[in-house]
Formats: C-alpha cells, sequence, structure tokens
C-alpha cells in the first residue's frame, strides 16, 4: 500500500519536448556556476531548469531567467568563521560535512523534495555530490537522476589516488606504486566510516535500507555521472562508476550576468605589460590571512605589476599605501581577467584552475583542502605550474617561484597547449546531450511502469 501512495503523490510525466530539470548542489560559486552554465544551455534548448540552491544564489540566479528554489542551509559568504573551519587542512572536509551538511539534513531533504515535486513534478534531477539529501529524494521519487563532479578526486580512484589534505607529503609518492592506491582508500573510508550516520538515521526514517556508502558511492548515480572537468585534470579509471561521461569543464563566471572588468581594473590591464594576478577563489578569500600583504610584498620585490582580488572581506584590504603598479579589485570575471596575465597565483580550487588552463596561463598554487592539494599535484605534473605549501607563502619564496614561472619558457609554453585542447572541449554541450540521452533512455522503462507494481 505504501507503494501506490508513493506513485500517487509523484505521478510519473511523460513529456519528451520540454523537460523539467531540477539542478542542486550546495557549496561555493565554484561548485554551483557550472550548473548555471548547464542550466542555461538547457534553457536554450526548451527546456525549464530549476536551480534549486541556498538562498544566497537567488540574487545571481534571476537576473538570468532561471526559476529558482531556496535549498537550506544557507550559506553566509561573511561567515568568516565557518570558512576557516572548513578549510582547515587537516580537518576541513570532517568540519563541512558534520557541522555544517549533516546537522541541516532533513532540512535540505524536504526543501529539495519540493522542488522535485511541486509544482510538477521533474523529469530529471542533477544533483552535485555535496547534496547528500539528492540521492534520497531520487530514490523516493523514482525520478531519473543525474550526479556530478568537478575534480577527479571526488572518484577516490585505487588507479590515480588523490592527494589528501592532512598526508600533502603522500602528493611526491608516485601514483603507480603498487598497492599505494589501495591504501589511500582503504585509508580515507576508515577514518570517515562515522561521518555519515546523519545519512543512514534519515534513511531508516524513510524506510529505506541503508545502502552503500554516501561519502564513497552512493553519492555517484547509476544512470549517468557527469565528470565536469578536462581529460587534461584526469583520464577515466577502472574504478570510477559506470556510465560516466567526461565532458569538458562548463565554463561560468559572470556577476550576476555581468562579465565586464570593474572599470579601474580594465584600464589598469591595458595600461601595460601583463601583471601577475593574486587570487583565492570565492571561499579561500575569506580565509585569506597575510596573503595580500605577502603577494603585494613579491610582486614589489619582482617588480612586476600585479591585480590583487581581494574580495569584499574588511580583513582583506591593505593596510599600507600601494604602489601604482598594483591594482586591487574586489571581484573580476576569470574569463576576462586571466587571458590578460603573466601568471596567476591561486589556492587550486577546480574553477580557478580551470579558466587558467583555458586562459593559456602558468601558476602557481597555495592550496589549502579538500580538492586543492590533488588539483595542485596534476597542475605540477602538467608542467604549467608551481606549487607552495601554504605555511611556506613568504615574499621571498613567491618571489623566486612566480621569476623561475616568468623565466623557464617551458611553463608557458605547456600552459599554451595544454589551452589548445581545453578550448576543443565543450562541456556544457556535452553534459548537456547526456542529460537528454538520459531522458530517452529512461522514459520508455517509465511508461512500461505500472503504477500499482512495487
Amino acid at each position: 500500500m505504501a507503494c501506490i501512495t508513493l506513485i500517487e503523490a509523484f505521478p510519473f510525466s511523460s513529456t519528451d519536448s520540454a523537460l523539467r530539470i531540477v539542478l542542486s548542489n550546495i557549496g561555493t560559486y565554484g561548485d554551483i556556476n557550472p550548473l548555471i552554465a548547464l542550466a542555461i544551455e538547457l534553457k536554450r534548448r526548451g527546456h525549464v531548469p530549476v536551480m534549486a540552491l541556498p538562498e544566497v544564489y537567488r540574487s545571481r540566479i534571476a537576473p538570468v531567467g532561471l526559476e529558482f528554489h531556496a535549498v537550506r542551509p544557507d550559506i553566509d559568504p561573511k561567515n568568516n568563521v565557518l570558512v576557516e573551519m572548513v578549510y582547515d587542512i587537516k580537518h576541513g572536509t570532517e568540519n563541512g560535512l558534520r557541522n555544517f551538511l549533516f546537522p541541516a539534513l532533513r532540512q535540505t531533504y524536504k526543501d529539495l523534495l519540493d522542488a522535485a515535486t511541486r509544482p510538477t513534478r521533474a523529469d530529471l534531477l542533477l544533483v552535485g555530490e555535496l547534496n547528500y539529501a539528492g540521492p534520497i529524494v531520487a530514490e523516493v521519487t523514482k525520478i531519473p537522476w543525474a550526479s556530478y563532479v568537478l575534480a577527479p578526486m571526488s572518484f577516490f580512484s585505487a588507479y590515480d589516488p588523490p592527494v589528501l589534505p592532512p598526508y600533502p607529503k603522500l602528493a611526491k609518492v608516485d601514483k603507480g606504486m603498487p598497492g599505494f592506491g589501495r591504501v589511500i582508500k582503504r585509508v580515507a573510508r576508515l577514518v570517515s566510516r562515522r561521518w555519515p550516520e546523519p545519512i543512514y538515521e534519515l534513511r531508516k526514517e524513510l524506510g529505506l535500507p541503508q545502502g552503500e556508502n554516501p561519502l564513497f558511492d552512493a553519492k555517484h548515480s547509476p544512470y549517468l555521472v557527469l565528470a565536469l572537468f578536462s581529460r587534461e585534470l584526469g583520464e577515466e579509471q577502472k574504478d570510477w562508476p559506470p556510465n560516466t561521461v567526461i565532458t569538458g569543464f562548463a565554463f561560468y563566471d559572470a556577476d550576476s550576468g555581468n562579465v565586464k572588468l570593474p572599470p579601474h581594473l580594465d584600464q589598469f590591464v591595458a595600461s601595460g605589460e601583463p601583471p601577475i594576478v593574486f587570487t583565492l577563489g570565492s571561499a579561500a578569500v575569506l580565509a585569506a590571512g597575510d596573503f595580500y600583504e605577502v603577494s603585494a610584498k613579491a610582486a614589489m620585490d619582482l617588480g612586476k605589476r600585479a591585480v590583487l582580488l581581494i574580495g569584499s572581506d574588511p580583513r582583506n584590504k591593505l593596510k599600507e599605501k600601494l604602489p601604482d603598479s598594483i591594482c586591487v579589485a574586489e571581484y573580476a570575471p576569470y574569463s576576462k581577467l586571466f587571458s590578460s596575465a603573466s601568471v596567476v597565483v591561486h589556492q587550486g580550487g577546480v574553477g580557478t584552475t580551470a579558466q587558467c588552463l583555458n586562459a593559456g596561463r602558468p601558476m602557481l598554487i597555495m592550496p589549502y583542502s579538500h580538492d586543492q592539494p590533488d588539483n595542485a599535484r596534476r597542475m605540477k605534473r602538467l608542467g604549467v605550474a608551481k606549487v607552495i605549501e601554504k605555511a611556506k607563502y613568504t615574499p621571498e619564496r613567491v618571489a623566486r617561484k612566480v621569476h623561475a614561472l616568468l623565466e623557464e619558457s617551458a611553463f608557458a609554453q605547456n600552459a599554451r597547449t595544454v589551452a589548445e585542447t581545453v578550448k576543443k572541449e565543450d562541456g556544457v554541450k556535452a553534459a548537456c546531450d547526456a542529460l537528454e540521452g538520459l531522458h530517452r533512455k529512461t522514459l520508455p522503462a517509465l511508461e512500461r511502469r505500472n503504477p500499482l507494481e512495487c
């Protein structure tokens, strides 16, 4: 009887033209911007994308004409304490899950369930890995779903093992060492074994079996996994989820639809040699510490022009007067700025890294936590970047590494070569094609289903 009630509550649709597709995740702009890129293209194709995101993103979604549905927990962009907690190199991932996402799991489930079923039932769900309620909503409603990841680390492959942020020295271990990848997977699962307990509790309340490990397995859709990154970042591995499609990067970095540089920055960039750009992305910028003071000093020691993207945190405003050779701005679209840079110094987030690769510019990466150390290692392997530990970020070391990036021509050449590949990939088109293909594949099974059958 429960099965009949479930089917009646969420009747199946057989439309094949305009699909209602709910796109959802919880995270920073780096996590959300690719979804916006896909939603804009899906709307252009005649579909109805619904952005199920934290409330803070509503003002960014409305100007591009997309339907919005708020999903908790909301994110306070000025909550420095939360960001510093989440970006702690040893416990950042655990803090983010156990102290931010999981306490609001039931609220997330309720909000996403509403977005997926009201006012009408969605035809597809696309869920990011930080929305741990997504797979549960899909299971309860029987709506076909896809998941997406932004970096290879999300797959935790034994054949291409990631760098675990608490153990950065493991980045120096050859990934081809026999058994090393399997050890990394076992360590990660052992350390995090108690973290998913709130998910298991919710599933039990809903009458669902415990299921696979939500942190490593259940977050990936069995129907379609979109790897929204370039093959330059990672290639398919034997232990990746079935039905994974590497699409290429899905680029979007407009500010409420605006992709222009601030006027003073536009004028600065055009007035001299390509500057060094220093940035910490959209989240680490709230835990910058002395990054910008050190960066400014390094640029002055090098005698180079520089751009400091400091965000809106008042703590990042530099106390000393800067020379005219250094320009300060709160924000700038990377797609417009990086192509005019000589070197980009950043935190290693996959969104920032992708924009550097697309612009064909060498990088100096100072990773914090999460996927950033792993992304940094991959860029170093490509020969497009140098890496510096956060604890060693001093003017002298930064100046020395940036000087090497500028003087050793191989870095710039490698960056240009990689950019040629990245520009040929169309991540947005490939991902949207795959989503439409998933609907065509699952629709016959839904139409054949007897609503009275469990």
